[in-house]
């Protein structure tokens, strides 16, 4: 049995950080099923709601995944590390490679959900592409799945007049993607300027990355610009938090 008083630490959390270390020390394998509600309340002499949120703290950090009728079990998704300086390299997009291939290595990401169309732009993506107000711009909305998990989900935003009638306005744009299309446009990608933030996410966020209850998202705003300085492209991505490490890595 175990108390608040020696922590100050509420029973749930203390039960969680307990199964976490055993996670942690190998304890319990991806796979494995961890103790039930009915075996915490017995095994820490606790009320079922407590048992529940220590199992919902495990979770909602993305070590477990609850299987509907089965219980709660360790997630088995190796989280994808997202190497954000060396993805957007040109030697990547120039030589046909997708920037994505720096986080999947040999695993198969599979694109999905993929719409492009045409539209007047919002004011927030005007003022970032430094277009006035309802200038058109091609949309390209995509959402990303990795093992059978969808873990991301991105819209970009780019000036007509510079994409109009190019792979870029087609759903399959070619090996290099966008990226490898605007340098062959004249607009070449030359600087990069990525915004980063956590939260949590909306209803609908929620239901295209198949997130549980009270898991936050990585919302990441990216702005390409080609030489000169002008804004080529806006690409908003929302991340699975529980799926993604940042990485970067660069010289002092």
């Amino acid at each position: 049995m175990i108390s608040q008083g020696s922590t100050g630490q509420p029973k749930y959390q203390q039960i969680a950080d307990a199964l976490r270390t055993a996670i942690q020390s190998g304890e319990y394998g991806p796979g494995d099923r961890l103790p039930g509600e009915n075996d915490l309340m017995a095994t820490y002499g606790v009320a079922r709601m407590t048992a529940r949120q220590a199992l919902g703290v495990l979770q909602n950090e993305g070590l477990a995944e609850a299987r509907k009728g089965a219980g709660v079990f360790v997630r088995t998704f190796k989280p994808l590390r997202r190497r954000g300086i060396e993805r957007l390299a040109r030697e990547r997009w120039g030589s046909g490679r997708s920037v994505w291939s720096a986080d999947t290595e040999d695993r198969e990401l599979v694109l999905d959900q993929v719409e492009v169309w045409e539209e007047g732009a919002a004011d927030r993506v005007a003022d970032a592409l430094g277009l006035s107000a309802g200038s058109r711009v091609w949309v390209r909305s995509r959402r990303f799945v990795l093992d059978g998990q969808p873990v991301l989900f991105a819209t970009s935003y780019l000036p007509s007049d510079v994409v109009a009638d190019s792979a870029i306005t087609r759903a399959d744009t070619g090996p290099g993607g966008t990226y490898a299309r605007l340098a062959e446009l004249g607009h070449e990608p030359v600087h990069f300027r990525e915004e980063i933030r956590c939260r949590m996410p909306s209803a609908d966020e929620a239901e295209r990355l198949s997130l549980s209850m009270g898991t936050p998202v990585v919302r990441i705003v990216r702005t390409a610009f080609a030489e000169g300085g002008r804004a080529v492209e806006v690409n908003e991505m929302t991340l699975d938090s529980a799926s993604y490490v940042l990485e970067y890595e660069f010289d002092a």
